[in-house]
C-alpha cells in the first residue's frame, strides 16, 4: 500500500514517458546520470555542463519513474543558499507538492540531527551550538593573546578561525597541526587545544565539532547508524569535490558499504583547500566503494570554444586529476585576448577605462580581495558605480598594514608608547624591549621623543647608531608625501628585511603604494584607509551596476558574458612559486595545483570575451603556459638556444663524434611546463616532471619520465635544439 507521502499511483511513469516530458533537452551523458540511480556512482561534471539541471531531472525520475519514497531521499547540498536554491529548481520543475516532500540539506543539517537524536536516546542535552563570531572571537582573542603574548589583529583571529576549521574537517593529528602551526609562525596546537576546552567548559560547540561529534556518534552506535542509513536509502551530494574529509567520512557511513550513493562534483573545480575541501575522495571514489562507476559529463554549454579550449588545456597539466578533457558545445568567436601592460600599476587606470567602455556588462576576477582595492579607490573617488561580490576587506586588519598604519602614526606623534611598543622591534635596530621600555620611561619624563631618549641610557655603540639613525627617517619622514614614506619604510628603515625575514609577503606593501599615490599627505592617506575601510563594510549591492568585482572563489557556480582576469602573477596567483617540483614537500605540491584549479574556474567563468592581463613588469607561470611570447623574447630564446648549443658542441667531443643532428631554434618553447608531454628522438615519448629555474623564471634544466618507464634529466635550451619536441 502506498503512503500519503508517496507519489501517487497516477503519477508514476516510463522511463520513455519521462524522457519524452522532462528529458528533451538532455544529451546522452545527462540521461546517462538521471537513470544512474542505484548502487555507488561518481558523476564527474566540467564547468557549464549543467550537472544542476541533471540533479533536478534525476530527483523527478527516482520519484515518478522508480517510485522511490522521498523521505528516503537525502539531497546534501553545500550552502543553506543553494539547499534553498535546489528546491526552488525542483519545483519549478516538478511543482511544490513535490518539492515539500524531498529532504535538500548541508551536511551540517544533517549532523544536527544525528547529534539530537543521539542525545534524545541517551537524555542528555546536546551542546548548544555556538553561531555568535563575537563570543568566539572574544574567546580565541584571550587565548591568542595568553598563547602568543600579543594582540592580535582581526585578520589574525580569521586565520586561527580557518585554521582550526581545516584542523578539525582534515581530522589532524597533534604532531600535524604543530607542523601546520610551524609553517604559520603559531603555537597553533596550544591554541586550538585551549579553544576546545573553553567551548567544552561552556557546554558550547562550533559548526566543525558538529560534524565531529556526529561522526563519533555514528561509528560508535549501531543501532544510530541503522536508523540513519534506513531513513535515507538514497543520498546525492552536490558539489563533492568542495566537501572535506570528516564530511565524506559522514557520507561513507551513511550510505554502507551496499547503499545508494550519488557524488557529482569535479576535482578540477576544487579551489576551497583552506577550508579542507578533499577531492581525495572523488580521485578514490572507485577505491573506497566496491562496484563504482564513474560518469562524466564533458560538454561546456556555458563558453565559447576558444575558452573551453584554453581552460582545458590549461587543466590538462594538473597531475592530480580523472582523465578527461572539456569539450565546447559553443562554436568559436572571439579569442581569448592577452594584453599586456606596462606595468602591474598602470592595470587600475586600464580597467577603468575598459570598464566605461563596456555597454554589455564586465565582470573583473580576482584571486583575493586586496587586488582590487587600488581599483576601488578609483572607482569611488570617479563616482563610478559597481558591483562588489564579498566585501571581506581584512586587508585593512592585515598585520603589514597594520605595522605600516602605526609607523606612519608614529611618525606624526614620536611620543606614543603605545605605538613605539608595536614597532620598535620591526627596523633591524637589535633594540632589546627592557630598553625600549626605558626609552619610553625616559621620554615622559623628560617630556621629549621616546628615540631621542635613547641618548639617555646605556645602549652600545652599534643600537644607539641603529636607533638614532631611525629618529632621522621618522623625522624626515613626518614631512614626505604618503608614497615617499613607504618606500623609505620598505627600503630603509628595515621593514622589508624584517619581511623577508619573517617570509612575509610583500604584495600589501604595494597596495598601500597604489593607494598612497593618490594622497599628498600622511594623515590624508590614514583617513582615505580608514574611509574604504567604512565603504567597503557598508557597501550595499547594486543590481544594476554594470561592473561586477568579485574573487574567482565568490564567482563559482556563477558565468558573465564578459571576463577579465587581473593580477595574475608570480607572488600574487600563484601566491607561491615551486622551484623546483621534485624538491618540494606534497602540500606545497597540493597548494600548487589547487592555485592552477581556481585560475581554471575563474577562466571558465567567461561566456563569450575572456581578457587576461600581462605585465612587462610582472612574470606569470600561468599565462606564460597559454599566451604567445612577444616576438622579441622568441628571438631571445632562440639566440640563447644557438649560444648554448655552440658552447656544448665545442666543448663535448662526444657530440661531435656523434653527429648529433642540431635543429634551429625554431624547436625551442618558450616556457617549460610540468606535465606537457614531449618526444625525444632515443626514448620515445614522456611528460615533463620537474622543472628548475633561475632567479629570471627561465628554465634551466627539466626532468622527463618517459612511457617506457625510463626518467632523464635534460639542460634547457640544448634538449630541443638536438631534436627534441613539444607533442602538439
Amino acid at each position: 500500500m502506498v503512503s500519503e507521502e508517496m507519489v501517487s499511483e497516477k503519477e508514476i511513469m516510463t522511463d520513455k514517458e519521462f524522457i519524452d516530458k522532462y528529458g528533451q533537452k538532455l544529451n546522452n551523458e545527462q540521461i546517462a546520470a538521471v537513470r544512474a540511480v542505484e548502487g555507488f556512482v561518481l558523476l564527474l561534471a566540467v564547468p557549464g555542463s549543467g550537472k544542476t539541471t541533471v540533479l533536478i531531472n534525476r530527483l523527478g525520475y527516482m520519484l515518478y519513474v522508480k517510485g522511490i519514497r522521498p523521505e528516503n531521499i537525502l539531497t546534501l547540498t553545500y550552502t543553506v543558499a543553494a539547499t534553498k536554491d535546489m528546491a526552488r529548481r525542483f519545483e519549478s520543475v516538478f511543482g511544490r507538492a513535490s518539492s515539500n516532500l524531498l529532504e535538500f540539506r548541508t551536511i551540517n543539517g544533517i549532523c544536527y540531527e544525528v547529534i539530537r537524536e543521539y542525545g534524545r536516546r541517551i537524555g542528555k542535552k546536546p551542546f548548544d551550538l555556538i553561531t555568535d563570531d563575537k563570543l568566539s572571537g572574544k574567546i580565541l582573542t584571550d587565548i591568542y593573546i595568553d598563547v602568543m603574548d600579543e594582540y592580535p589583529t582581526e585578520s589574525d583571529i580569521k586565520n586561527v578561525r580557518t585554521l582550526i576549521t581545516y584542523c578539525k574537517n582534515m581530522l589532524l593529528t597533534e604532531e600535524e597541526i604543530k607542523k601546520r602551526g610551524e609553517d604559520e609562525g603559531l603555537d597553533l596546537f596550544k591554541i586550538y587545544d585551549r579553544y576546545n576546552a573553553e567551548l567544552k567548559a561552556r557546554s558550547l560547540m562550533d559548526y566543525d565539532d558538529q560534524m565531529i561529534y556526529a561522526y563519533r556518534m555514528l561509528k560508535s552506535s549501531s543501532e544510530m547508524l541503522s536508523f540513519f542509513k534506513n531513513r535515507y536509502k538514497y543520498i546525492c551530494v552536490d558539489e563533492a569535490q568542495d566537501t572535506s574529509k570528516s564530511q565524506h567520512m559522514i557520507i561513507s557511513l551513511l550510505a554502507g558499504e551496499n547503499g545508494n550513493l550519488f557524488m557529482v562534483g569535479d576535482e578540477d573545480q576544487s579551489i576551497y583547500g583552506f577550508r579542507a575541501a578533499y577531492p581525495d575522495a572523488l580521485l578514490n571514489f572507485e577505491k573506497d566503494h566496491r562496484g563504482a562507476r564513474v560518469l562524466v559529463m564533458n560538454k561546456n554549454y556555458r563558453s565559447n570554444a576558444k575558452i573551453v579550449e584554453t581552460a582545458d588545456l590549461f587543466i590538462q597539466k594538473n597531475f592530480n586529476r580523472h582523465n578527461k578533457h572539456m569539450c565546447a558545445e559553443r562554436e568559436a568567436s572571439s579569442e581569448v585576448n592577452y594584453v599586456t601592460l606596462k606595468s602591474r600599476e598602470s592595470q587600475y587606470k586600464y580597467l577603468f577605462e575598459m570598464a566605461g567602455a563596456s555597454d554589455s556588462g564586465l565582470a573583473i576576477l580576482y584571486r583575493d580581495n586586496e587586488s582590487v582595492i587600488p581599483l576601488i579607490d578609483l572607482l569611488e573617488r570617479e563616482d563610478f558605480s559597481y558591483r562588489i561580490k564579498s566585501t571581506d576587506m581584512s586587508f585593512f586588519s592585515n598585520r603589514v598594514v597594520v605595522d605600516i598604519a602605526n609607523i606612519l602614526k608614529f611618525a606624526l606623534n614620536p611620543s606614543d608608547p603605545a605605538l613605539f611598543m608595536n614597532i620598535y622591534f620591526k627596523f633591524q635596530t637589535y633594540l632589546r624591549k627592557p630598553d625600549a621600555e626605558k626609552m619610553i620611561y625616559i621620554a615622559d619624563r623628560k617630556h621629549i621623543g621616546i628615540l631621542d631618549a635613547a641618548e639617555s641610557i646605556d645602549l652600545n655603540g652599534r643600537v644607539l647608531g641603529n636607533v638614532r639613525s631611525l629618529r632621522t627617517h621618522f623625522r624626515n619622514m613626518a614631512m614626505e608625501p604618503p608614497v615617499k614614506a613607504l618606500n623609505r619604510i620598505d627600503k630603509y628603515m628595515g621593514y622589508g628585511d624584517y619581511l623577508k625575514d619573517n617570509n612575509i609577503a610583500t604584495n600589501k606593501l604595494f597596495i598601500l603604494k597604489m593607494l598612497a599615490k593618490k594622497e599628498k599627505t600622511i594623515s590624508g592617506f590614514l583617513e582615505r584607509l580608514d574611509l574604504l575601510r567604512k565603504i567597503l563594510t557598508e557597501k550595499r549591492e547594486d543590481y544594476r551596476a554594470k561592473l561586477i568585482l568579485s574573487t574567482i572563489h565568490s564567482s563559482k557556480g556563477l558565468e558573465y558574458d564578459n571576463v577579465v582576469l587581473m593580477d595574475v602573477i608570480n607572488g600574487v596567483f600563484p601566491g607561491k612559486m615551486i622551484k623546483n617540483f621534485k624538491s618540494a614537500t606534497p602540500q606545497e605540491k597540493r597548494d600548487y595545483e589547487e592555485e592552477r584549479r581556481i585560475f581554471y574556474v575563474g577562466i571558465t567563468r567567461a561566456k563569450d570575451n575572456l581578457t587576461i592581463l600581462k605585465y612587462d613588469d610582472a612574470p606569470s607561470v600561468f599565462t606564460g603556459e597559454l599566451s604567445p611570447k612577444k616576438k622579441k623574447d622568441t628571438a631571445k630564446t632562440h639566440a640563447n638556444a644557438k649560444k648554448v648549443e655552440n658552447v656544448l658542441l665545442k666543448s663535448t667531443p662526444l657530440l661531435k663524434k656523434k653527429s648529433v643532428p642540431v635543429t634551429s631554434g625554431v624547436n625551442v618553447p618558450d616556457n617549460l611546463i610540468i606535465g606537457e608531454r614531449i618526444i625525444q628522438t632515443k626514448y620515445g615519448e614522456g611528460i615533463i616532471t620537474d622543472v628548475s629555474w633561475d632567479d629570471d623564471e627561465v628554465p634551466t634544466k627539466f626532468t622527463v619520465k618517459f612511457d617506457n618507464g625510463i626518467e632523464r634529466k635534460f639542460v634547457y635550451p640544448f634538449a630541443f635544439t638536438t631534436g627534441m619536441r613539444i607533442k602538439q
